[in-house]
C-alpha cells in the first residue's frame, strides 16, 4: 500500500509524469523511485562515482534504487542493445544475451530507522555477449509498460588505442572559457575501408549526456599510419568549461556539514534550508576540489548500508537583484541533469531569490544552476572558466557488415586540469 506522505510529494514537485513512454535516456518513470545508481562493484564507498563504463571481459555492474513504499513489489530488468546515437538497434535479444531478456530483482532491504520507509533495490547486471550502448529497463510485474526507470550502460572491447596531445583551451574570445580536447585514433588492429563513415565518435564532459558531442568527425584521416586525428577547432566541437561544482553536505542530520543553513525537525521528513547562492559568472577563478556534479550517498549519523539514509526536503535558493531572462535550472548528476519542467526554480519577486524544493536522501551532493535563454549565456550563474577541472570520456564505435550494429571498441578517459 502506497504511503501517504507521497501524496504531499506529488504535491510539492509541480511535474506529474503523465503516460509513460519508454525514453532512452536515464529517467525515473515514478516519483516513487527514487536515488537511482548504476556502477561498476568494487565494494567501495564511492563506487557510484565511477561512470557505467566497464570492458566487455569484466563486467561488474551494480544498479541500485529505493522505492518509497512500505512493502516490496516484483520488479524485472530487460536490456536493450542501442546504436551510437541511443537508437534502439537491429539486433535481436540472443544476439547480445545468453539467457531470456527477462531478469527478476530478487536482492532488496527495507530501510532501517527511516522517518520516512522505503524498499532498497539491487541487482548485478546480467552480462552481454557485445561491446556497445545499452539501456537497462526496469518494469513491473512483468507489464514492459509499466516502466520504473531507464538506465545507460556502456560495454567496451578495446580495438584502437589512444594518444592524446596538449590539451588546449578555445580560440580566439573563446581562450579563456572554453576547453578542447585533442586527441588521435590508432586503428591499426581493424580493417577499415571507409573509416569516416565506419567509425562514429562521441564525447562527453563529467558523464553529461544532455551536452555530449556526439558523431564528431575526424580533422584528418592518415591512412599510411591508419590513424584518425581529432583537433576540434569550430566551436561546436568545444567544451564550455564551466565552474567548479558547488556542493552540500548533509551526511548528518544531527550535525548538518558544510552549506547547509536551518534544519527544520518540526515535522517529518524534515526540511534543510541549503545556504543562499549567489551569481558568480563574473568573479575570479577559486580552485577548489568537486565530484564533477556528482553525488555520494552516506549516512555518519547510523552507519547500516545503503538503507539508515532519511530522505529530506532541501530548499536551493539562488539571489539575484532581478529575474535572468529565461529559466533557471537545478541540476546535477542527483536529477540526471534535468532541464525540464521539473527542475526548474521559481522566482520569488518579493525576496528577490529563485528557489527550488527537492527530495534527496543524506549525502553529499554537487549542483549547478543553468540558464535555458535563447539570448542568455546558459553559464550565466556559474561562469565558465579554462582553469575548471574536468573529466572528458572518448566513446569510439564501429560499424562491421555483421552485426549490423554499432560496437564500443575503444573507451577512454582524458581529464583536463586534474588536481
Amino acid at each position: 500500500m502506497r504511503i501517504v506522505f507521497i501524496v504531499c510529494i506529488l504535491l510539492v514537485f509541480t511535474s506529474v509524469s503523465a503516460q509513460k513512454k519508454l525514453s532512452f535516456i536515464d529517467k525515473s518513470y515514478e516519483e516513487e523511485i527514487r536515488t537511482v545508481m548504476l556502477h561498476p562493484a568494487l565494494n567501495g564507498p564511492r563506487d557510484n562515482l565511477r561512470p557505467a563504463v566497464v570492458p566487455l571481459q569484466g563486467q561488474n555492474l551494480l544498479l541500485e534504487f529505493d522505492d518509497l513504499v512500505e512493502q516490496r513489489s516484483n520488479y524485472y530488468v530487460k536490456i536493450i542493445h542501442c546504436n551510437y546515437d541511443w537508437t534502439k538497434s537491429t539486433l535481436m535479444d540472443l544476439d547480445f544475451l545468453s539467457d531470456y531478456n527477462e531478469y527478476p530483482i530478487n536482492d532488496y532491504e527495507p530501510s532501517f530507522n527511516t522517518s520516512i520507509p522505503y524498499i532498497h533495490y539491487s541487482l548485478l547486471v546480467p552480462p552481454v555477449k557485445l561491446p556497445g550502448n545499452y539501456l537497462l529497463v526496469v518494469y513491473r510485474e512483468s507489464d514492459e509498460n509499466d516502466l520504473l526507470l531507464t538506465r545507460r550502460f556502456m560495454i567496451y572491447d578495446k580495438k584502437v588505442t589512444l594518444t592524446t596531445e596538449r590539451q588546449s583551451q578555445g580560440v580566439g574570445s573563446l581562450y579563456a572559457t572554453n576547453q578542447q580536447i585533442n586527441f588521435k585514433i590508432n586503428y591499426s588492429r581493424l580493417d577499415l575501408s571507409n573509416p569516416m563513415e565506419a567509425v562514429k565518435t562521441t564525447i562527453r564532459q563529467n558523464q553529461r549526456w544532455d551536452n555530449a558531442r556526439a558523431n564528431v568527425v575526424p580533422s584528418f584521416i592518415r591512412e599510411d599510419k591508419r590513424e584518425l586525428e581529432y583537433r576540434f577547432f569550430d566551436q561546436d566541437k568545444q567544451f564550455m568549461a564551466g565552474n567548479e561544482f558547488r556542493f552540500v553536505d548533509f551526511r548528518s542530520l544531527n550535525f548538518p556539514g558544510r552549506n547547509t543553513g536551518r534544519l527544520d525537525r518540526s515535522k517529518r521528513p524534515f526540511n534543510l534550508s541549503v545556504l543562499s547562492d549567489r551569481f558568480r559568472g563574473e568573479q575570479v577563478y577559486s580552485q577548489y576540489a568537486d565530484m564533477n556534479g556528482n553525488f555520494v550517498i552516506e549516512n555518519l549519523d547510523n552507519r547500516e548500508g545503503a538503507v539508515s539514509g532519511d530522505y529530506v526536503f532541501v530548499t536551493f535558493s539562488l539571489e539575484t537583484s532581478q529575474p535572468v531572462n529565461g529559466s533557471v535550472h537545478l541540476m546535477g548528476a542527483f536529477n540526471n541533469w534535468d532541464r525540464s519542467n521539473n527542475s526548474k526554480m521559481d522566482f520569488l519577486s518579493q525576496h528577490k531569490v529563485y528557489e527550488k524544493t527537492v527530495f534527496l536522501k543524506q549525502g553529499w551532493y554537487d549542483y549547478q544552476y543553468w540558464v535555458e535563454s535563447p539570448k542568455e549565456n546558459a553559464y550565466l550563474v556559474e561562469g565558465s572558466y579554462f582553469e575548471t577541472e574536468n573529466l572528458y570520456e572518448v566513446f569510439i564505435y564501429y560499424r562491421p557488415w555483421k552485426p549490423n550494429a554499432d560496437l564500443l571498441i575503444g573507451y577512454f578517459q582524458l581529464p583536463v586540469n586534474p588536481r
